[in-house]
């Protein structure tokens, strides 16, 4: 049997004992979340500016292609292996509500961020073709008011968004140079822009609503019907598949929504 050079050679540390000694430190910021915390992931693109505008070129403000990108990388979050209740994702960033319960990698702080970063980079560039990377940071929200209110948030986030988005590259394909068309926005309020815009031919409220409301997704229990071919009768089945909901709910209603799936997740112990 081969024995290790650290093993073998006099004055050398046993690799057991090295490794021990060693794991200390890289194991010093370890940081778990505590029992009955709501965990909310936050992953943003890195560079995406330059990847979707100068690399790949998508369309502007808003493009389906990028769109479904990254519908399908905050799908494969919601299979990779941790106990995700809801993803929401709205421009280069997703959110992922865990279950109250979830205690994947004992629920360590820099196992989620890595692992979920790596990824949502690796789902969206195989889907790109072209590398597109990730970072990763977790809230730790203690009651279901402030998981309601951190999606609320990034929903109105994405509201905001869309209005200044619309604004600007009307003004971008007007001729205005980025100073112009952020110059001239900075000093106008949010009446002021759904003004520009309709006097321009578009209506802000027509605009399709996951350009303002961003996209859900979710898991929902559908019926299957199948056939016994022993008994020679149908028969109907149960299972969970996930739902891209790009007309969700918004103010009191999103609330509803949330606090809804909240509760079904809760009865799912």
């Amino acid at each position: 049997m081969e024995i290790s050079h650290l093993q073998q050679t006099p004055g050398i540390m046993k690799f057991d004992d090295l490794d021990a000694r060693m794991r200390v430190f890289e194991m010093a910021q370890d940081y778990q979340v505590l029992p009955e915390i709501f965990m909310v992931a936050r992953i943003d693109g890195r560079g995406f500016t330059k990847l979707t505008k100068e690399v790949h070129k998508f369309e502007a403000p808003y493009d389906e292609r990028f769109r479904d990108l990254m519908v399908d990388a905050a799908c494969h979050l919601m299979n990779c292996g941790f106990r995700v209740v809801y993803a929401y994702t709205q421009s280069d960033e997703i959110s992922l509500l865990f279950h109250k319960e979830a205690d994947a990698f004992g629920r360590k702080i820099r196992k989620y961020n890595s692992i979920l970063a790596s990824e949502a980079s690796a789902a969206f560039t195989l889907k790109l073709g072209s590398i597109g990377t990730f970072d990763c940071r977790i809230s730790q929200l203690p009651t279901e008011k402030l998981v309601i209110d951190y999606f609320r948030w990034r929903q109105e986030d994405a509201s905001r968004n869309a209005l200044n988005s619309h604004c600007y590259w009307l003004l971008r394909k007007q001729g205005k140079t980025v100073r112009q068309a952020t110059d001239f926005l900075s000093g106008q309020s949010t009446s002021g822009k759904n003004e520009l815009l309709f006097s321009n031919g578009i209506n802000f409220n027509k605009i399709p609503a996951w350009q303002k409301r961003g996209i859900g997704v979710y898991w929902e229990v559908v019926s299957k019907e199948g056939y016994n071919p022993v008994s020679r009768q149908a028969t109907q089945t149960t299972r969970r598949q996930l739902k891209v909901d790009l007309q969700l709910p918004m103010k009191n209603a999103y609330t509803d929504f949330l606090q809804n799936m909240i509760a079904e997740a809760a009865r799912q112990l």
